[in-house]
């Protein structure tokens, strides 16, 4: 049987891996596909691609296509969600700051350098108007954990995170929601490292037929909102909202796509040139 390691946030994005993984549909395509979760999101998840760790990775377009572009050696192969990552914007609750424009000049915590939550406070920047290189300032937190007790102890004033996972920290505290930004592309894609595609080609194809099978079905399965509920302690009313704005999909980024993510990235010097779009993805 063949053996691929896969990694990605354990959020309710992801519940469609969980479910195919339980069900072990992988092995009737001789495939024993284990799951990794990683806290610390994309900065993280780039690192075990590089590192060899993983052999695929579900991970935010943004922070991959900076990647990949920087060195690492993988490509998209699909988009795994469509539509855009809504982002929410949280203080602590105890913060004196109350919208989005009082955090102009402020320290964002981020998990990391390179991650979603690094990459993203540029794309509320600009959409506020703001100076990105005298406006921002930033602090490591590591994950979500390091946010949830670092605000409250001022350690950064505020914190960008995926809106429904946070939602019990606004609900029941640390967190207070003072905006939201969402991601202007499709927010997660599969990514795998370069040496597996070439050696496993119809290994990975055969992982994305059984995960686009699941995907396709997903939000028919019967009671699938209460078991979001159940196993990521939301809110029945909060995954229905959820599941209404997301969108999974079984295809690739368009090359009009990638360019529009390597021209954002450009445009706000989180890379210093663009490179071939076709460099970045991956066609069977």
């Amino acid at each position: 049987m063949k053996q691929f390691r896969i990694g990605g946030v354990p959020e309710h994005f992801n519940f469609p891996w969980y479910l195919t993984l339980k069900n072990k549909e992988y092995h009737s395509h001789d495939i024993n596909l284990r799951w990794q979760d990683y806290y610390g999101g994309t900065g993280e998840m780039c690192t075990a691609l590089r590192e060899k760790e993983i052999d695929l990775a579900v991970i935010l377009t943004e922070g991959i296509v900076r990647d990949i572009i920087e060195g690492n050696q993988c490509k998209i192969v699909q988009v795994f969600v469509a539509s855009p990552l809504i982002w929410g914007i949280h203080v602590a609750q105890n913060s004196s700051y109350h919208s989005i424009t009082d955090l102009k000049g402020t320290a964002a915590a981020i998990s990391r350098f390179g991650s979603g939550s690094h990459l993203m406070t540029y794309v509320n920047a600009e959409n506020q108007g703001w100076d990105t290189e005298k406006d921002l300032d930033f602090v490591e937190i590591s994950d979500l954990s390091g946010a949830l007790e670092g605000l409250p102890n001022n350690v950064g004033d505020y914190f960008m995170w995926e809106k429904f996972t946070t939602k019990p920290y606004v609900d029941n505290g640390p967190f207070r929601l003072v905006g939201e930004c969402p991601t202007p592309w499709p927010c997660f894609v599969i990514a795998v490292r370069n040496e597996v595609l070439e050696r496993e080609p119809e290994a990975i194809a055969a992982i994305l037929e059984v995960i686009n099978k699941t995907t396709s079905e997903f939000k028919n399965i019967p009671s699938i909102d209460l078991m979001l509920s159940n196993r990521y302690g939301q809110l029945p009313e909060d995954v229905q909202e959820w599941l209404s704005l997301t969108e999974w999909s079984q295809k690739n980024l368009s090359l009009e796509q990638v360019d529009k993510v390597q021209t954002k990235l450009k445009q706000l010097d989180l890379i210093a040139e663009k490179i071939p779009s076709e460099n970045i993805l991956y066609f069977f």
